[in-house]
């Protein structure tokens, strides 16, 4: 049987897909493909759904099966090797939910990331103290000092995405909310988050909104999500939308499109990025 691992990375995603995509070109049944690798048919399916690694001698035998060319064989295992291989989040697994891995190997891997956050500034925007102050607040399980510290490092190296050659475009609509609840008693914690904002607002891959009050309601409220958009085009949008214990991920071509229709709705009737900066540098200055 394969190796489970604790989250796809999305390279065995995006081969899953394709492996799937040639089986069904081919005009095999997933039993069929079982057959011929004398596993059960949900081996098949656990590799093409990328719940497991992709398992190279498996990989050989049913791309041979499904009559694609040696040279393209060599090369979709070379890409299957890469793609077993864990990403730099791994190393925080003694913190890291098995259900946000994905979602941090997701955004390694973006062009473009969209996103709405209600609540607090976004992670992948916050200053060490702020997320850490957020931290000790108790939004995560493990309170502990410790485990405090590693998530806050793990937020940290997130953030490196946005610095790296040729980063994701990053596009978040912040609510108002986030700017007006304290984090801290600390009034420098919040005047040193505003200012990274705007230092954040001068990165031309950044755009940065905020849904005020004024602009009453609207049809993003309900709660945060993300959606992420890739280069390859195997792989389609996939919306990310957070709960207490775990995670929904969805790609479903109706409910991203919904997703999309939101964000574009709450861009349209939020602040615009000019106008972003004002507001930062106003509630500025009454901390």
């Amino acid at each position: 049987m394969s190796e489970r691992r604790a989250a796809p990375t999305v390279g065995q995603v995006v081969l899953g897909r394709r492996l799937q995509e040639l089986r069904e070109a081919a005009g095999l049944r997933r039993e069929e493909a079982a057959h011929v690798l004398r596993v059960a048919p949900a081996t098949v399916r656990r590799m093409e759904m990328a719940e497991v690694s992709l398992k190279i001698p498996y990989v050989q035998v049913l791309l041979t099966t499904y009559g694609v060319a040696d040279d393209e064989v060599a090369s979709f295992v070379a890409l299957a090797e890469e793609a077993n291989q864990p990403g730099w989040w791994q190393r925080f697994h003694d913190v890291l939910p098995e259900w946000f891995s994905l979602h941090v190997s997701l955004e390694c891997a973006a062009r473009m990331i969209r996103s709405y956050e209600p609540h607090f500034v976004p992670g992948l925007l916050q200053t060490e103290e702020y997320a850490r102050a957020v931290l000790e607040a108790g939004t995560v399980g493990q309170t502990g000092p410790e485990a405090i510290e590693r998530h806050v490092a793990l937020r940290m190296n997130r953030q490196k995405l946005l610095t790296r050659e040729n980063p994701p475009h990053l596009w978040v609509i912040m609510d108002e909310t986030a700017l007006l609840r304290p984090v801290s008693i600390h009034g420098e914690v919040m005047r040193d988050q505003i200012d990274r904002l705007l230092q954040w607002m001068d990165n031309d891959h950044i755009t940065l909104q905020v849904a005020e009050f004024a602009s009453g309601p609207h049809p993003g409220t309900y709660t945060s999500f993300a959606l992420f958009r890739f280069a390859e085009p195997e792989l389609p949008d996939i919306v990310y939308s957070e709960y207490v214990t775990g995670a929904l991920y969805l790609d479903a071509r109706a409910e991203v499109a919904l997703h999309l229709e939101v964000l574009d709705h709450m861009a349209a009737h939020a602040a615009s990025a000019q106008r972003t900066k004002t507001i930062l540098q106003e509630f500025r200055e009454s901390f």
